[in-house]
C-alpha cells in the first residue's frame, strides 16, 4: 500500500539537542474549505481514502490532500485512528515529519491538507537500488532517530515505521508520514497494530507495549536498508511472528561488525537490555560506534548532502509517484451517512 495513501521510512553526544529552537514554523491554515482547493491527479491510495495533488485556488500553492471516505472509516472502524492522526499532526512540527496544513470535511469525506512532498516514496528508491550501502543507510537512520527522539519526548509512540511510511523531499531528506497508528501514551498500550515484519515481540505477545516498539522497528529498518529485505521475513505472517519471537538473526556477509552489533542491541526482546530503552535513552543509540562519525547538530539542521537526490522538475511535479489513473472507485466511498453517523465526525 502506498505511503501517501496512508498519510492520510564525529563526536560522542551526552546531551540532547534542543530541537524546538531549530524548528521553522510551517504554513498552517487550520480549519479550511475544501472548495478553496482544485483537486488534481491521484498520487496515492489506501483502503479508505485517496490522496490528491491539490492547488489552492487563490494563489496556486501546491498541497497533498488526503480525502478519507467517512463511510469507509466507519465500516473499517478507523474513526479513532483518523481523529488521532489529525490531532497529533496539529501538535507536531519537526524537520523530518510531514506537515499538516489544514483540515476540512463535507458530507462524504474528511480532508487532511498536507505539505506536498515531491521527492516520492523512500521505499521506491530502496526497491530500485535493491539495497543501500551503509553510508546511505546511516544518513537516513540518523534522521529517523532524531524524529523518534522528538516524538518520544512528546510521549508519542509511532508504531508503524517501515520504508513505505517515509517520503523524500526535493532535496532527498526524509519526511515521516502516516500517523494513523501513532498514539500519545502514559505508560503502555495494548492495541495490536503495525506491519508484521516490523512488530516487536511484546506487541505480538499482547502484554502491553510502549515507546520501545519504535526502537525495535528502527533496528528492522536499518537491517532492511542494508540488506534489501526484513530480518524476519516470511511469506506467511504467522511465520514472520514465529521468527520474531524466536529472535534468531542472520546477517549477510557484507554487514559491518558495528552495524551487526547495533542491530542486535535494537532487536533484543528483553526491554531491560534493548538499546534506546535504557537510562541513556536515544543518546545510547547516538553514541554507538556505527554512528561514530555523525554530527547530530548537522543532521538536525540538514547541513549534510543527502545521498539520494530526487529528480524534480517543479513544485507540482508528480513523476516520483506511481500512476493511479486507472484506479477503481473505493467501495462504499460515496454512501450517504445518517445524521447519527455524521455526528461521529463532529470533533474532526
Amino acid at each position: 500500500m502506498s505511503v501517501i495513501a496512508r498519510i492520510f521510512t564525529r563526536r560522542i553526544i551526552t546531551t540532547t539537542p534542543q530541537h524546538e529552537e531549530l524548528i521553522t514554523p510551517k504554513v498552517k491554515l487550520g480549519r479550511c474549505r475544501i472548495e478553496d482547493f482544485e483537486m488534481g491527479r491521484v498520487i496515492g491510495t489506501g483502503s479508505f481514502g485517496r490522496v490528491y495533488l491539490a492547488h489552492k485556488k487563490a494563489n496556486g500553492q501546491v498541497f497533498a490532500t488526503k480525502a478519507l471516505s467517512k463511510a469507509c472509516i466507519i465500516n473499517q472502524r478507523q474513526l479513532d485512528h483518523v481523529k488521532s492522526e489529525k490531532e497529533l499532526l496539529q501538535k507536531i512540527e519537526f524537520p523530518f515529519i510531514v506537515n499538516l496544513v489544514g483540515y476540512s470535511q463535507d458530507t462524504t469525506h474528511v480532508y487532511l491538507v498536507m505539505d506536498y512532498v515531491c521527492g516520492g516514496e523512500f521505499f521506491s528508491y530502496l526497491r530500485k537500488m535493491k539495497k543501500f550501502d551503509e553510508e546511505t543507510a546511516r544518513f537516513y537512520a540518523a534522521q529517523v532517530l532524531l524524529t523518534f527522539e522528538h516524538l518520544h519526548k512528546m510521549d508519542i509512540v509511532y508504531r508503524d515505521l517501515k520504508p513505505e511510511n517515509l517520503l523524500l523531499d526535493d532535496k532527498g531528506n526524509i519526511k515521516l508520514a502516516d500517523f494513523g497508528f501513532a498514539k500519545k501514551i502514559d505508560k503502555r498500550t495494548y492495541t495490536v497494530c503495525g506491519t508484521p515484519d516490523y512488530l516487536a515481540p511484546e506487541v505480538i505477545i499482547g502484554k502491553g507495549h510502549g515507546k520501545a516498539v519504535d526502537w525495535w522497528a528502527f533496528g528492522v529498518l536499518i537491517y532492511e536498508m542494508i540488506s534489501g529485505y526484513a530480518p524476519f521475513y516470511d511469506n506467511d505472517p504467522m511465520g514472520t511472528y514465529q521468527k520474531i519471537l524466536a529472535g534468531k538473526l542472520v546477517f549477510p556477509p557484507h554487514f559491518s561488525r558495528s552495524a551487526k552489533d547495533l542491530i542486535r542491541k535494537l532487536l533484543t526482546a528483553d526491554l531491560s537490555k534493548r538499546l534506546g530503552c535504557l537510562k541513556g535513552g536515544a543518546d545510547d543509540i547516538k553514541n554507538h560506534s556505527w554512528f561514530a562519525n555523525v554530527d547530530w547538530d548537522n543532521v538536525l539542521k540538514k547541513r549534510e548532502s543527502p545521498p539520494i537526490r530526487p529528480k524534480v522538475a517543479g513544485p507540482d511535479d508528480t513523476s516520483n509517484f506511481e500512476d493511479y489513473s486507472s484506479l477503481e472507485p473505493l467501495k462504499d466511498e460515496e454512501l450517504i451517512l445518517t445524521k447519527e453517523e455524521q455526528d461521529l465526525f463532529r470533533d474532526i
